[in-house]
C-alpha cells in the first residue's frame, strides 16, 4: 500500500483538476488540492513525521479557505509549471562542465558494464539529456502562459488583470493535465523506437522492461541527481 498509493495519486491528481475545469464545480478543485497535497506528503506521513502531519493539517485549512473564498482553483495552477521546471533544471543541471549528462548516467547503472558501452552513447546520451532539458522548460513555459491567460479564474483574472488574450479555462486544463503527459509519452516512445535501431544491443527486452528498470533505479539514484 504505501509503494501503491503515490502511483494511484499520481494518476488521480490531473483526472480530478481536469473535472475541476471543465465542470466549473468548486469541490472538484478542492479533492484534487487535497490529493495534491497528500501526493507531496505521503512520504513523510508514511515515516510518521509529525511535521509531515501538521502540515498537512495546515494545507487543508488552507485549501478550505481558498474553497470558501471561490478560488480553490488557483492551487491547481502551480504543478504543471513547477514540476517541469523541476525536471528541466534536474536534465539540465548535468549538462554543466564537468558533469554527467543524467541519460548518460542512467545508461551505465542499466548496463553495469560500462566497458562495453558503445562509444557513441556519450555523445547521444548528452545531446537526449538536452532535449528533455529543454522540452521540460518548454512545456513548463506554456503552462505558465495558459494559466496566466485563462477565463475565467487565470492567474491574471484573480490579480485584476485583463489578459491581452482570453484562453478558456478548459482549454488550459486539456493542455496542463491530458496533453502535458501525452506530449511527454510521445517523446519517450519515439526516442526509444529510434534508440533501438541506432543502439540494438541493449540489456532490456523492450519498453516495458526499460521502464521497469528505470523505475528501480532506487531513491539514492535520484537523491544523488538533485544534489
Amino acid at each position: 500500500m504505501t509503494r501503491l498509493l503515490p502511483a494511484v495519486l499520481a494518476v488521480t491528481y490531473p483526472l480530478l483538476a481536469h473535472a475541476a475545469a471543465w465542470s466549473g464545480q468548486p469541490v472538484w478543485a478542492l479533492l484534487a488540492g487535497g490529493v495534491l497535497v497528500l501526493l507531496v506528503l505521503w512520504p513523510a506521513l508514511a515515516r510518521g513525521h509529525w511535521l509531515a502531519w501538521l502540515s498537512l493539517l495546515l494545507c487543508a485549512a488552507g485549501l478550505a479557505a481558498l474553497y470558501q473564498r471561490a478560488l480553490g482553483t488557483l492551487p491547481l495552477f502551480a504543478p504543471p509549471v513547477l514540476l517541469n521546471a523541476f525536471l528541466a533544471w534536474l536534465f539540465g543541471r548535468t549538462l554543466a562542465a564537468g558533469r554527467r549528462p543524467l541519460i548518460e548516467q542512467m545508461v551505465r547503472v542499466l548496463h553495469g558494464e560500462p566497458d562495453a558501452i558503445d562509444a557513441g552513447v556519450a555523445p547521444y546520451a548528452r545531446r537526449l539529456t538536452a532535449l528533455w532539458a529543454g522540452l521540460f522548460a518548454a512545456l513548463a513555459v506554456i503552462n505558465l502562459i495558459l494559466a496566466l491567460l485563462a477565463v475565467p479564474d487565470g492567474l491574471l483574472v484573480e490579480t485584476g488583470f485583463a489578459p491581452p488574450l482570453a484562453v478558456p479555462l478548459s482549454l488550459w486544463s486539456l493542455f496542463a493535465n491530458v496533453l502535458n503527459y501525452v506530449i511527454v509519452a510521445a517523446f519517450f516512445l519515439l526516442e526509444y523506437a529510434y534508440r533501438r535501431r541506432r543502439f540494438p544491443d541493449q540489456p532490456y527486452r523492450n519498453v516495458v522492461d526499460f521502464t521497469c528498470r528505470v523505475a528501480r533505479l532506487g531513491p539514492a539514484f535520484w537523491r544523488g541527481l538533485v544534489r
